[in-house]
C-alpha cells in the first residue's frame, strides 16, 4: 500500500505533495533491507517515476526526498534491472555534479542533493551488473576524481568526499581495469594521498616527516570516515605494487608511506574508529614496496635527543635491552631511531592475537608487514627482537606459557589454521635472523618443528637471506639453566630423581640379577 499511495503521489501531485508523500515513504522504510516480492513491480514503477521527477524543475528540498526514496529502493537487486539505464545513470551524475568539470561547490543548499546522489550511486553500482557497465562507458571513475579535486581542501563537505571516495573504492573494487585507470591516467595515488593528508591537517617538518601534535584533540569523526574510505580505495590501487614498480615510483611510495605512519600516530573520535583507521593503514602498508617503509622510522630531531631521559649506557645491564632510549614523552626510540610507528604496530599485533579470533583476516596482514620489515630493515628488525624476544632470564615456564607477546606468538605456531601458524613462525624466525639455534632457544624443538620442516632445516642450520653477524648475548641466568633446558619443550625441568637411590640393598642385587639374565638372553643364538 504504501507503493501504491507514492506511486499515484509521484505520477499525478505537485512538488510539495510528492515530497511529503516520499518523506512518509522514507521515514517508514529507513532501516528496511528486504523486500516482498508482491510488490516488486509497484517499486520499480515507483523508480521509474521518481527518476521522471528528478529531471523537472523541482524544489532542493523534493530532489532530496525523490533521492532518499531512490536510495532506499535500490537496496533491491531485482527492482533495479528496468531502471538501470544510461539516461537514469547520467541523471544522477548530473545531480551528484559529476558533470560539470568547471562548476566549483558554492553552493551550500545543493551539497545534501550531491551527498544523496552519490549514495544512490553507490548502492546502484555495487548492486547492478549493467550499472557497472555503464560506469566504464560514462567514465564515472574520472569524473568522481574531478569532483575530489573540487572538494580536495575543503573543510565542510566531508560527506562528499566520503561518499565520492565510497563509489571510487567500489569501482576499483569491481574492475580492474579502473585499477589500472586510476594508477596511471588519473594519477589517484597521488591524489588519494593528497585526501590523506587534508584528513590528518598534516605539516611536513621534512620531505619524510610530518609534525605530530601528541596534545591536539582526535580526528573528527568525518574526516576519520574520509580517511577509512581514503585508504581502502588506495589499497585497491596499489594491490599489486609490492610486485613490481617503477623506480620513479619510489617517492610517490615513500610519501604515502610516511602519510600512513602519521596516521599510525593518531587516534580516531572512538577506541573502535582508531583500530579500523589503523587496520586499513596496516592493510595499505602491505602494498608498499619494502624498500619504500624505511620512512616508517626515522633519526631523532635534536629537541627530541634533548628531552632524551636514560639510555642504555648509564643503565644496569640487567634492567636495559640494546641501544633502547626512552624519552621524557614516552617516544620509542632505538638505536637514535624513532620507533613510535613500529611499537603501535607491535600493539596492534598483540591486540589482534588478543581477540583470540578472525585470526586470518585480522592478525596476518600486521603479522606479515612486519616480518617484512624485518626482514629488510635491520633496525626494524633489531627493536622488534628487543621488544619480542627479549634476553632469556626466567626459563622455568615452557615458551607458549604466560602473557608475553613472546608466549603468544609461539603459542600461534602450533595453531589449526595453516596459514596463521605459518607467518607467527616465520616472523619469529626472522627475529632470530633465520637461525635455527637461536629460534629453538625461544620456542622450543616441538613448537617450531613445522616451520623447521618446511624449510628443510630440521637438522639445524640458517635460513637463505643474509643478516648482520653480531652475535646475540645470553644471560647469566640462562647460561646456568642452559644445561638443564629441555630443548623439546625449551624450558627448565626439574631433575628426575635417581629410582635407585630409594632401593634396599635385596631390591638392587634382585634388579641386577634381571639384568644379567635379559643380557644373557640376547646373547644366545637363535635357533
Amino acid at each position: 500500500m504504501d507503493e501504491e499511495r507514492a506511486l499515484y503521489i509521484v505520477r499525478a501531485g505537485e512538488a510539495g505533495a510528492i515530497e511529503r508523500v516520499l518523506r512518509d515513504y522514507s521515514d517508514k522504510h529507513r532501516a528496511t533491507f528486504k523486500f516482498e516480492s508482491t510488490d516488486e513491480d509497484k517499486r520499480k514503477k515507483l523508480c521509474e517515476g521518481i527518476f521522471k521527477v528528478l529531471v523537472k524543475d523541482i524544489p532542493t528540498t523534493c530532489q532530496v526526498s525523490c533521492l532518499e526514496v531512490l536510495r532506499i529502493l535500490s537496496r533491491d537487486k531485482k527492482v533495479l534491472v528496468p531502471v538501470t539505464t544510461k539516461e537514469n545513470m547520467q541523471i544522477l551524475l548530473r545531480l551528484a555534479k559529476l558533470n560539470e568539470s568547471d562548476d566549483s561547490l558554492e553552493k551550500v543548499s545543493e551539497f545534501p542533493v550531491i551527498v544523496e546522489s552519490l549514495k544512490c550511486l553507490c548502492n546502484i553500482v555495487f548492486n547492478s551488473q549493467m550499472a557497472q557497465q555503464l560506469s566504464l562507458e560514462l567514465n564515472l571513475a574520472a569524473k568522481l576524481c574531478n569532483l575530489l579535486r573540487k572538494c580536495k581542501d575543503r573543510k565542510f563537505i566531508s560527506d562528499i568526499k566520503c561518499f565520492d571516495l565510497r563509489l571510487l573504492f567500489l569501482l576499483s573494487l569491481l574492475h580492474t581495469d579502473i585499477r589500472s585507470q586510476l594508477r596511471y591516467e588519473l594519477q589517484g595515488l597521488a591524489l588519494l594521498t593528497q585526501i590523506l593528508e587534508s584528513a590528518f591537517s598534516i605539516k611536513w617538518t621534512d620531505e619524510y616527516e610530518s609534525a605530530i601534535d601528541r596534545n591536539g584533540p582526535p580526528l573528527s569523526p568525518q574526516e576519520t570516515d574520509c580517511a577509512i574510505e581514503a585508504l581502502k580505495a588506495l589499497f585497491n590501487v596499489t594491490v599489486d605494487s609490492w610486485k613490481a614498480h617503477k623506480e620513479s615510483d619510489s617517492h610517490q611510495f615513500r610519501v604515502m608511506a610516511a602519510v600512513l605512519r602519521h596516521c599510525l600516530l593518531i587516534v580516531g573520535p572512538t577506541e573502535d574508529k582508531t583500530e579500523e583507521l589503523h587496520s586499513n593503514a596496516v592493510n595499505l602498508l602491505s602494498n608498499v614496496p619494502v624498500s619504500c617503509l624505511d620512512v616508517l622510522i626515522c633519526p631523532l630531531t635534536h629537541e627530541e635527543t634533548a628531552q632524551e631521559a636514560t639510555t642504555l649506557d648509564e643503565l644496569p645491564n640487567d634492567k636495559t635491552a640494546e641501544k633502547e632510549t626512552v624519552l621524557k614523552n614516552n617516544t620509542m626510540v632505538y638505536n637514535g631511531m624513532n620507533m613510535e610507528a613500529i611499537h603501535v604496530l607491535l600493539n596492534f599485533m598483540e591486540k589482534r592475537i588478543d581477540k583470540g579470533s578472525s585470526y586470518r583476516e585480522g592478525l596476518t596482514p600486521v603479522l606479515s608487514l612486519l616480518t617484512e620489515c624485518s626482514r629488510a630493515h635491520r633496525n626494524i628488525r633489531k627493536f622488534l627482537k628487543d621488544q619480542v624476544l627479549p634476553p632469556l632470564r626466567d626459563v622455568t615456564n615452557r615458551p607458549e606459557v604466560g602473557s608475553t607477546v613472546r608466549n603468544k606468538l609461539v603459542r600461534l605456531m602450533t595453531h589449526v589454521d595453516l596459514g596463521v601458524k605459518q607467518i607467527a613462525a616465520e616472523f619469529l624466525f626472522v627475529l632470530c635472523k633465520e637461525r635455527v639455534d637461536s629460534l629453538l632457544k625461544y620456542t622450543g624443538y616441538g613448537n617450531a618443528a613445522g616451520l623447521l620442516a618446511a624449510r628443510g632445516l630440521l637438522a639445524g642450520g640458517r635460513g637463505d637471506n643474509w643478516y648482520s653477524e653480531d652475535e646475540d648475548t645470553d644471560t647469566e641466568e640462562y647460561k646456568n639453566a642452559k644445561p638443564n633446558i629441555n630443548l623439546i619443550t625449551g624450558h627448565l625441568e626439574e631433575p628426575m630423581p635417581n629410582p635407585i637411590d630409594e632401593m634396599t640393598e635385596e631390591q638392587k642385587e634382585y634388579e641386577a640379577m634381571k639384568l644379567v639374565n635379559m643380557l644373557d638372553k640376547l646373547s644366545r643364538p637363535c635357533h
